[in-house]
């Protein structure tokens, strides 16, 4: 029964209900219900763990007409449309309560049906989807609706057709303009719904075997839009296509498509096999028939699903017939003896046979009033018949080969079989043509069993079909005789796990187990790790501490995908398309997927699960973004990666939205990471047993020590981490906590956490923008990646940890797309503790001015008492950079901040000083005074306690060539 969770009224939404979607609608507010958003996710998200796609659905003036001001026409018009919204339940958790809402005084609205018609859509279409939910999304007559998919395509297709299906209904005053195409015809829209979504679907015998791997835990990624699909993930991964496994063998896969060998070969073993000949045109056909004996049958040389077969043909004129037919499909044809019997599929993995059913063609049984049409339309009724594998058993259809095999028998469409006559209307039995299977695998000869076993060995299939022919598989064939007609290299499962009478099989679930043996491995460890500042250099010490326990890890980051170290892909790939990368390489054997808020609001995780999930912080970033404004919302977008955590969440218990989200995970073991040693509740949990990571302070300086189960152990002290500057770098010494913290719920030995943490440093190459140091000049420069306040805090704070004889020099920017207030903070970071300021603005205006952001920072910096002439406004990137260099002495320390990484750490490490030679501008330990165009009166305001009232004109550097402080004094 479908579950829903629907609250569509006008209640608190959710944060995920404001969320904006990369499928915006562009254009004018129109007067009509419309879908005017829409995202899809693909994993867990704020909406469920599970594949969702979001509609943002305006209804317009149809706001004011819920179902029960509709009327019962509306009602019972969808309700004929898509009979099985009868067993929707909604809120009523029982059969027929989705009509019922519909039916009341009130009733519901539009957008909470449109939720129940996408997933009923689906289920027609064969898939098994039910969890939906619907939402005011808070502005008058727009509504969040939430609906589970299986594929992605299809989905939408279905919250599409859905819409113009409920419009359909509508009365013709109501229905939107143009929402319904003249013509338009439901029956014919649903048909083409159901064949679009088979076309983009798994098969049934793909299906069932993605759903035996599923019922043993083993995950799975589909790699193509066809059949392709990988089980288990990286070292661990086996593929399959259909029912052709990573492990079937070439040879025997072309050896079972070459009928002709496949006969030779089985016959050199005494396996029972009919005569035949191979031919290239209707002569040669003509006389193997009378070489081998009338009745005879013609089939493609390499054709499959029963496709081009003619049975049972008696004179030439059927023989030539039927080799032009099999010519259509194959250019080469085989002739051969045509043997009496029930056809059977005999379905044998791994040499054991698991499976048996006589198949019997498409057909109907007169009743001595009805034509052959009408009983077709009768046997089409059985609901267990749909189109193509959409259900058990396929529509027949009237179609030229049905034609052909009544004109066989002097019948026609318009002919009444006698009560109780077989009408045959298709030669073969397969099953996608309309023909039926029962299953007979219990009462199949041992003698048959062994045939069956002994034909696929002897083609060297690890999962093959026979197809076998016999007057009655209960008896030898040894004794009554039959033949094999073939045997199948990609043999189809869903005669087998759904026949049309006897018992079910379990087809897939012993070529799973073939592929995976008890107690085989099929996951990697997965981590995954998001927070607003330090995500990245946390994935790279996990992912270096793996490398360092003897693991093959691959990760994610924002410069790209690395696996065993190496970059595979550049860019920013922190989303669920380069988590599916690396769990895809089939190298890897250690994930670490770097998690960040704008996958996770785009398009969900990559992941249904992680072993160990952890938080490092949440401060402010990306407000007002996609809908995320305050810090709780930013929250609860960053939980999801502990929410869906199996083993471990690693929680930054320094972080309050971050402590609060132990509420929120059924992970086994939650971690705590702490730089204050007398937190109350990290103690309490300690003392209780829980497992947790804090710095306590010793003799020799700060030590990292890990907690578990009542034990203390002592890990490494800080000073011995490179990336951390001898135990300066705070936010580096928090990040190698919460990796250490992680390695060890993953189970990775304390020597290797150690070695991986003394061994990891901050280098360019190794976290590029992250903390790096350069020391090749007669001054340090500090670069980092840094773009919101508490990032640039952090480095400040750094900065003054540090010691430094000359000067402190910050280049400072924030990216366009961040609100002025965060702009201002990340400003205010910096104020005061620098000696002198130039404020750029990233290469990417995100739709402002050119000299806005440095603009909006220099006035904050002069706000927060900053004098004027400590600060330059150089827009462009690389000419503030340079700018700096420049100014740069023996002694000082620069802070970058840079956007370009690559680009900038290049001018950093190839400067060489124009004027090296020139006498300094500024002595050590002088104010830096700005060059002369960019100096200004001293301004009101600005330290004097009164209102500044101030102009940055002067402050402002010509882009089109002013040079830097040392060439201006020349």
């Amino acid at each position: 029964m479908p579950r829903h969770e629907v609250i569509n009224e006008g209640g608190a939404a959710r944060t995920a209900a404001r969320l904006q979607g990369r499928h915006r609608i562009k254009g004018p507010k129109p007067n009509a219900m419309r879908i005017l958003d829409r995202s899809v996710y693909v994993g867990p998200s704020l909406h469920a763990h599970f594949p969702v796609i979001r509609l943002e659905l305006d209804l317009g003036p149809l706001e004011a007409w819920p179902t029960g001001r509709l009327g019962d026409a509306f009602v019972d018009g969808l309700a004929a449309a898509l009979p099985g919204l009868a067993e929707h339940g909604c809120s009523y958790r029982v059969p027929g309560g989705f009509l019922r809402r519909m039916r009341e005084d009130h009733g519901t609205w539009l957008g909470h049906v449109l939720e129940h018609v996408a997933i009923e859509l689906q289920n027609i279409a064969g898939e098994e989807v039910t969890f939906g939910k619907t939402r005011s999304a808070g502005a008058p007559g727009v509504y969040t609706v939430v609906y589970e998919y299986a594929q992605r395509d299809e989905g939408i297709a279905a919250g599409e057709l859905g819409l113009r299906l409920l419009c359909s209904l509508l009365p013709a005053t109501l229905r939107p303009a143009d929402s319904v195409p003249e013509g338009w015809n439901w029956p014919e829209a649903r048909d083409e719904f159901i064949r679009f979504a088979q076309r983009r679907a798994l098969g049934p015998s793909t299906a069932s075997l993605v759903k035996a791997a599923e019922q043993r835990g083993i995950p799975w990624l589909r790699l193509n839009e066809q059949s392709l699909v990988q089980l288990g993930h990286g070292r661990y991964q086996q593929r399959i296509q259909a029912t052709v496994t990573g492990r079937t063998s070439h040879i025997a896969v072309e050896l079972a498509s070459d009928k002709e060998e496949t006969n030779k070969i089985l016959a050199t073993l005494g396996l029972p096999v009919p005569k035949q000949e191979l031919v290239q045109s209707e002569a040669q056909a003509v006389r193997a028939a009378r070489r081998i004996g009338f009745p005879v049958v013609t089939k493609p040389y390499n054709g499959n699903h029963g496709r081009g077969i003619s049975i049972r043909l008696t004179t030439d004129e059927e023989v030539s017939a039927g080799y032009l037919l099999a010519r259509e499909h194959s250019r080469s044809v085989i002739v051969e003896t045509f043997l009496e019997g029930d056809d059977h599929r005999l379905l044998v993995v791994n040499g054991e046979l698991v499976a048996a059913t006589r198949r019997t063609p498409g057909h109907v049984v007169g009743d001595g009033t009805s034509s052959v049409l009408q009983l077709i339309e009768v046997v089409n009724r059985d609901p267990r018949r749909g189109i193509g594998h959409e259900k058990v058993l396929t529509r027949l259809e009237m179609d030229a080969q049905a034609e052909k095999m009544l004109e066989r028998v002097g019948m026609s469409a318009q002919s009444v079989p006698a009560a109780g006559e077989v009408v045959y209307l298709r030669s073969t039995a397969n099953l996608s043509t309309g023909g039926t299977a029962t299953d007979v695998t219990d009462v199949i000869h041992p003698d048959n069993r062994e045939m069956a076993e002994r034909a696929v060995r002897a083609v060297g299939l690890d999962v093959g079909g026979v197809d076998f022919l016999s007057k009655n598989i209960t008896e030898s064939y040894r004794k009554i005789g039959g033949g094999i007609c073939e045997v199948n290299a990609a043999p189809g499962f869903r005669m087998h796990v759904a026949p049309s009478e006897g018992t079910p099989r379990d087809a897939a679930g012993p070529v799973i187990d073939m592929l995976f043996p008890p107690g085989a491995a099929s996951r990697v460890p997965i981590a995954a790790i998001t927070g607003t500042n330090g995500k990245t250099t946390t994935s790279r010490m996990l992912a270096h501490i793996a490398k360092m326990a003897g693991y093959t890890p691959g990760f994610t980051t924002t410069d790209g995908v690395y696996i065993d170290g190496q970059r595979t892909v550049q860019g920013d790939m922190t989303g669920p398309v380069s988590a599916r990368m690396v769990l895809a390489d089939p190298q890897i054997d250690f994930a670490v997927l770097e998690t960040a808020r704008g996958g996770l609001l785009r398009a969900g995780m990559g992941v249904r699960e992680v072993n160990v999930g952890a938080v490092l912080n949440v401060q402010s970033d990306h407000l007002g973004l996609k809908g995320i404004d305050t810090l709780e919302q930013l929250a609860e977008v960053k939980r999801i990666v502990v929410e869906v955590a199996t083993d471990c969440a690693v929680l930054n218990a320094d972080d309050p939205l971050v402590l609060r989200m132990a509420a929120h995970t059924e992970a086994k073991n939650i971690c705590y990471v702490t730089l204050n040693p007398q937190h109350t509740l990290v103690r309490e949990h300690i003392r209780a047993g829980g497992r947790a990571c804090a710095l306590e302070a010793g003799v020799n300086g700060h030590m990292i020590a890990l907690y578990d189960r009542g034990g203390h152990i002592p890990l490494v002290w800080t000073h011995l981490i490179p990336a951390t500057l001898e135990g300066r770098a705070m936010h580096n010494v928090q990040n190698a906590m919460v990796a250490a913290a992680m390695a060890f719920s993953f189970g990775i030995k304390l020597d290797a956490i150690r070695q991986g943490l003394r061994t990891f440093d901050s280098t360019f190459f190794q976290a590029p923008g992250r903390m790096n140091v350069f020391n090749e000049h007669p001054f340090k420069v500090l670069f980092d990646y840094g773009h919101n306040a508490h990032a640039v805090a952090a480095m400040a704070d750094l900065a003054q940890r540090l010691d430094v004889a000359g000067r402190r020099i910050v280049v400072l920017a924030g990216p366009g797309d961040r609100r002025d207030e965060d702009l201002v903070a990340i400003a205010n970071a910096v104020a005061g503790r620098f000696d002198h300021y130039i404020c750029r603005r990233d290469d990417s205006l995100r739709e402002r001015a050119t000299d806005e952001v440095p603009k909006i920072q220099a006035t904050a910096l002069m706000a927060a008492g900053v004098p004027q002439q400590a600060i330059s406004i150089i827009p462009d990137e690389q000419e503030a950079i340079a700018a700096a260099l420049e100014m740069g002495r023996p002694g000082d320390l620069l802070l970058v901040f840079a956007d370009a990484l690559v680009r900038s750490w290049k001018q950093i490490t190839k400067f060489r000083s124009a004027g090296a030679a020139a006498e300094p501008v500024i002595a050590r330990g002088e104010a830096t005074a700005p060059p002369p165009s960019f100096a200004a009166e001293p301004t009101p305001g600005v330290g004097d306690g009164r209102p500044a009232t101030f102009s940055l004109e002067g402050l402002i550097r010509d882009e089109r060539g002013v040079r830097l402080a040392a060439e201006v004094d020349d």
